[in-house]
């Protein structure tokens, strides 16, 4: 583990779906081997900022994105970014899981093949070193060749953890990765969390402020595309700066 600072951040960003306005001068720094949260009510542009950090809006039509953001320094909108790589370097975790239609393995081992790596032994050790840091493989190290689809919901994430993982990302974008699980296997991810960032630097979007205040070293709060306040996770629930903030963490909001 190297040392801290940050290692992400965005200044002045803004992003326009058509005429929506959904991010509105953004300014945040993401610190290095921390987990982050980002808070607040639906549609309030979580999710649209963290697929800001590795280029997923491009995907949008009409999307218009303004301002920077810098990851370890440089500008990812910059003409000359190799968008793969910097997909391969900022991984991302979705709400529903969405392993490939193949074995527990070859879903591991996808990203490496794209990315050149051939060699068996290479292979597998990468595949059980990253089942080993999503906190799979003892539950599924004598199935490896069947069908991904037969793993439950929580182990289905786990398993997407471990192919985001396997490329040796540098950071770990997850959006609201235990909606879909029930209180057990969303303890055994938040463990996982609490893990990654000793090798990861984490940002998660969740709607659960409990889970936000279990999980995050940072949070941030969102609202109608700002970002009213950022700290320290123990801060922001304790003694937010903000009265918007406040009234969002003690459940007297709206």
């Amino acid at each position: 583990m190297q040392n801290n600072g940050t290692i992400l951040e965005t200044e002045d960003l803004n992003l326009h779906y058509g005429e929506n306005h959904a991010l509105i001068d953004i300014s945040i720094r993401i610190p290095r081997y921390r987990v982050t949260a980002l808070i607040g009510p639906s549609g309030c542009g979580k999710s649209t900022l963290l697929r800001c950090f590795n280029r997923l809006n491009d995907l949008v039509k009409g999307v218009k994105i303004g301002g920077k953001i810098l990851f370890d320094g440089k500008d990812i909108s910059d003409p000359d970014t190799d968008v793969v790589e910097l997909r391969k370097r900022i991984g991302m975790v979705f709400q529903k899981p969405n392993p490939f239609p193949f074995s527990i393995y070859d879903n591991v081992a996808y990203g490496l093949r794209i990315h050149g790596v051939r060699d068996r032994k290479e292979l597998d050790r990468i595949v059980e070193t990253s089942m080993k840091r999503a906190a799979l493989w003892d539950e599924v190290k004598d199935r490896l060749h069947d069908p991904a689809m037969g793993l439950s919901g929580g182990q289905l994430q786990r398993l997407c953890i471990a192919r985001t993982l396997a490329v040796e990302p540098d950071i770990v974008l997850m959006d609201e990765p235990c909606s879909a699980l029930d209180p057990i296997a969303t303890s055994k991810i938040e463990d996982l969390i609490d893990e990654l960032k000793q090798n990861y630097t984490v940002i998660i979007v969740t709607h659960n402020m409990q889970q936000a205040a279990r999980v995050s070293d940072y949070t941030g709060f969102m609202y109608l595309g700002r970002l009213i306040e950022f700290g320290e996770t123990s801060q922001i629930f304790e003694s937010p700066r903000e009265e918007l903030t406040n009234k969002y963490v003690t459940g007297r909001f709206g």
